[in-house]
């Protein structure tokens, strides 16, 4: 497969998705281990030197984009883009033949304000354009109405409702949704100016 390249900063209104660094850890932490935004989460923690891990894997990895979202110099909320092959598709098959998923994750401070919907529409914009997927998936807990709202405001269909197919740290097994889009089917990002 080739190597995709996606190249960073770049603007979504006036959020700005970039690179994550060191700096960003501390104030990620801070909101994505608060218990409004775990209840959301199979893993309910993340320590920083595990965050840390997974962001520089992913400077590693150009099959795994990690990302955080500025608003005004501040981050507001993190996304990632991951790249595989589609179910059957032979190794070294044509790269717009493989299938992407995306996921994010918002500071609840500033939920509510498009910065969800903007950043989910840009992930789905760069897989698509820059990298030439040929479908892209997400997936939440079924209780998770704000989530799924967000993907089919983007145009992506429920494909799957899985019935206790996803375990929580502290609930159990909860219920499960999958969305997908395919690339003749996007319609391109939203343009939604997400408040500050």
């Amino acid at each position: 497969m080739t190597t995709p390249y996606v190249s960073w900063p770049r603007e979504a209104g006036n959020l700005r998705l970039r690179v994550p660094t060191s700096r960003d850890v501390d104030r990620v932490l801070a909101w994505r281990n608060d218990p409004e935004v775990t209840r959301w989460l199979l893993r309910t923690t993340q320590d920083a030197d595990e965050l840390r891990g997974s962001w520089r894997r992913a400077l590693d990895d150009a099959y795994d984009q990690a990302i955080v979202v500025d608003v005004d110099g501040v981050v507001v909320a993190t996304g990632e883009l991951e790249v595989s092959d589609g179910m059957g598709q032979p190794r070294g098959a044509a790269w717009h033949r493989a299938e992407g998923s995306i996921g994010y994750l918002v500071d609840p401070a500033y939920a509510g304000r498009g910065i969800a919907t903007a950043l989910a529409g840009a992930l789905l914009d760069v897989a698509f354009t820059d990298l030439g997927l040929h479908r892209v998936t997400a997936g939440c807990f079924a209780a998770n109405e704000a989530s799924w709202r967000v993907m089919e405001k983007l145009g992506m269909r429920r494909e799957q409702h899985g019935v206790r197919d996803s375990w929580h740290d502290e609930l159990g097994w909860v219920d499960g949704y999958t969305y997908a889009v395919l690339a003749d089917e996007w319609a391109g990002p939203p343009t939604v100016d997400a408040a500050g």
